[in-house]
């Protein structure tokens, strides 16, 4: 049984102001409209076929988006569960609990792939063939890495050095992982022939990757062992981690943990396109150039303008008189950058985390469970939202200590809880929620409701909110 395993936690800070902490890298869309995330689970699916299952790990505040993702596929009879995490772990942890579960429900014999959530795969043929290549080597014990052909020398990847012959496919076993080179290294290895970028995607049975780690993280598993053992909140869907023992385990790649140490390690070179999305100019790629290298998404004008990328999300950008230039505008931030230092603008998002600028973690639209809601206008004593509930979906029963809402609608059906009275309010008509008053708001129909929520009072806070009852499970 062959099981993908999804990995979705990085943050993409490299790749601000679209990717944020609560908004991250696989959820961005791409030219095409789908998000990075809903193409890994397309190249995932292809693996399965029908009747197959698939494995997300990621945490547990991107649950319900990931979901919202994974519909939009349309693949009927295709498992998909989740283990979420209360925090990002890096990938040993994240590993070592996937492999025991899977084979405490399958055996030990089960082949877990494990796909990056924000990597970019385009020839779903030749992953598959690689992928069955990997399936092999796996079966044959060995914990097995695909390795990329380089194409330059590159810096801002790992390598792998590829040792003996394993088969008459190319497989190898790896001689030795290394770090990201300078460029004179990366030349070097680039010349050899020997040498493979390390993409970070894995292939081997859950009951070896255990045996592994117990030879060479054993501290790590017998924490992994006790999380898992703790871990309730189970559905047919999800497993929740238990916060306390998944929180104490180490912050450390499989790589580090064992990779490096293993002598069971085969690599298997990839012909398929690959790339790791690591920045604005891989993004630029995918967008056909104009006849002097521009490329824009959105609305842009160039003038006198050259190699220069625009992404646009709702305003006209204009350029005069540029080259070179990465430029990136969101509804409440723009990223202005030379394109030979895109890789720096990791350096903003640091910068933004350490100021806890609420444009680290935020956009001005964000998903909720039940839908989104975007900050139109505020200010010391006000603010204003549209609110999209999907049909179906409600907001908890809940109470603000300091604030105020006065809500209208603007598009279908909302049946509320306002204080003790319960009342339909349509299209037009709206209502008034003093502070401390318990209220609810559901979607009864079945096209989106859409909400003008106008907040007013000293402190407007998202953290202002008591929940009583919530059919996510976010009531305290």
């Amino acid at each position: 049984m062959i099981v993908p395993v999804i990995l979705s936690g990085g943050a993409g800070t490299r790749l601000w102001p679209v990717s944020r902490e609560d908004h991250p890298k696989p959820f961005m869309r791409l030219p095409d409209g789908q998000s990075l995330l809903l193409k890994t689970y397309l190249r995932a699916a292809d693996l399965t076929g029908v009747g197959g299952e698939i494995v997300t790990v990621t945490n547990r505040e991107h649950y319900f988006e990931s979901k919202d993702h994974f519909a939009e596929a349309g693949i009927p009879g295709c498992r998909s569960r989740f283990l979420l995490e209360p925090q990002g772990r890096n990938t040993a942890p994240a590993l070592a609990v996937a492999a025991l579960v899977l084979a405490a429900e399958h055996g030990e014999d089960v082949v877990m792939v494990v796909m990056a959530a924000d990597h970019l795969i385009q020839d779903l043929a030749g992953f598959k063939k690689a992928t069955n290549h990997a399936v092999q080597l796996a079966k044959q014990g060995y914990l097995v890495t695909y390795g990329i052909r380089p194409t330059a020398p590159e810096t801002g990847f790992g390598y792998i050095e590829a040792g003996d012959t394993l088969d008459d496919f190319g497989g190898c076993q790896v001689k030795r992982f290394v770090e990201k080179p300078d460029v004179a290294t990366a030349q070097a290895y680039l010349d050899s022939g020997r040498f493979l970028w390390n993409s970070g995607m894995f292939c081997f049975t859950a009951g070896n990757l255990i045996r592994e780690l117990q030879e060479h993280a054993p501290e790590l598993l017998a924490q992994a062992r006790d999380c898992v053992a703790h871990s309730g909140g189970t559905s047919e869907a999800w497993q929740e981690m238990h916060r306390d023992s998944f929180v104490a385990l180490p912050d450390i790649s499989i790589d580090y943990a064992v990779m490096e140490k293993s002598s069971r390690v085969a690599v298997v070179p990839a012909s398929f396109d690959w790339s790791d999305i690591g920045s604005w100019n891989a993004l630029a790629q995918l967008v056909e150039p104009d006849d002097e290298g521009n490329r824009a998404q959105g609305s842009c004008i160039f003038v006198d303008s050259r190699n220069t990328y625009v992404q646009t999300q709702g305003r006209l950008v204009a350029t005069v008189g540029v080259d070179d230039l990465v430029v990136v505008e969101t509804p409440d931030a723009i990223l202005v950058s030379r394109a030979d230092r895109a890789q720096e603008v990791r350096q903003v998002a640091k910068r933004l985390k350490q100021e806890n600028h609420e444009a680290y973690r935020l956009h001005r639209t964000v998903s909720r469970p039940w839908g989104t809601y975007t900050v139109l206008e505020e200010g010391s004593r006000f603010k204003i939202k549209r609110i999209v509930v999907k049909p179906g979906a409600a907001l908890s029963l809940q109470m603000h200590h300091h604030r105020s809402e006065h809500w209208i609608v603007v598009q279908g059906m909302a049946r509320v809880v306002n204080g003790d009275n319960p009342l339909l309010i349509s299209c037009n008509e709206s209502t008034f929620i003093p502070a401390g008053h318990k209220h609810r708001l559901e979607n009864p129909g079945v096209i989106d409701l859409v909400m003008i929520e106008v907040q007013s009072g000293e402190y407007l806070g998202e953290d202002d909110i008591v929940r009583f009852e919530d059919q996510y499970g976010r009531a305290k």
